[in-house]
C-alpha cells in the first residue's frame, strides 16, 4: 500500500519474473495516481471518479486497460476507505466510460472481528452487492470479489471472494519502523 515501495519491488522483479501481475491496494492520493497508472496491473480501491479519471490518463494506450475494483465501506467504519454501497452503480458507470480501465468487480476491508456470525454479515452483504454489480454491467468482465486477508479468509471463501489478501499469512506481520 506504499506506492514508492510497490514500484521499487516491480522494477527489482522486472526482468527476473516479467510474468507477475501487481496489484496496488491502499487510499491513493492524486499525485501519485501516475505511478499506479505506469506500472500496476491491477488497482483494487477505486473509491473515486477523480483518481479513476486522472489513473485513465495516465495509463499508456500501449498497454492493457488497468483493473479496477470499486472498494466498499462495507462497515460504514469511518477510518477505512471506500465508497458506499448506494454510491457504487455511479461509480461502476462512470468507471465504464474509461478506455484504460477496466472494470473488474468490487473489494471491501470490513471491521475486524473474531465473531464469525459478524464477518459473515458483512462479507455475504459484500457477495449480494458483487451479484448486483454483475448485473447492472453485463459487458463488463466483472469476476473479481477481493475480500478476506489472513484472520477472516476461510469466511470470505465460504461468502464468495474469488481473490484474498495474506500476506500476514506469508510474510508475518509488517514492521512500520
Amino acid at each position: 500500500n506504499y506506492v514508492q515501495e510497490g514500484v521499487e519491488k516491480i522494477q527489482y522483479f522486472a526482468d527476473k519474473h516479467p510474468e507477475l501481475e501487481w496489484h496496488f491496494i491502499g487510499p491513493l492520493q492524486s499525485n501519485k495516481t501516475r505511478l499506479v497508472a505506469e506500472y500496476f496491473d491491477w488497482m483494487q480501491t477505486m473509491d473515486r471518479a477523480k483518481i479513476a479519471d486522472r489513473l485513465n490518463e495516465q495509463r499508456s494506450h500501449y498497454k492493457k486497460p488497468l483493473n479496477v475494483l470499486i472498494q466498499i465501506n462495507i462497515s460504514d467504519e469511518s477510518s477505512k476507505s471506500g465508497i458506499q454501497p448506494a454510491e457504487m452503480f455511479a461509480l461502476a458507470k462512470h468507471i465504464e466510460n474509461l478506455p484504460h480501465l477496466r472494470l473488474r468487480g468490487l473489494m471491501a476491508i470490513p471491521a475486524p472481528t473474531d465473531d464469525i456470525a459478524e464477518q459473515e454479515k458483512a462479507l455475504s452483504a459484500m457477495q449480494v452487492l458483487f451479484e448486483e454489480l454483475k448485473a447492472a454491467c453485463p459487458d463488463q468482465q466483472i469476476d473479481t470479489l477481493s475480500m478476506g486477508m489472513s484472520d477472516d479468509m476461510c469466511t470470505a471463501i465460504a461468502c464468495g471472494s474469488t481473490m484474498v489478501r495474506i500476506g500476514t499469512a506469508i510474510f508475518g506481520q509488517r514492521n512500520y519502523a
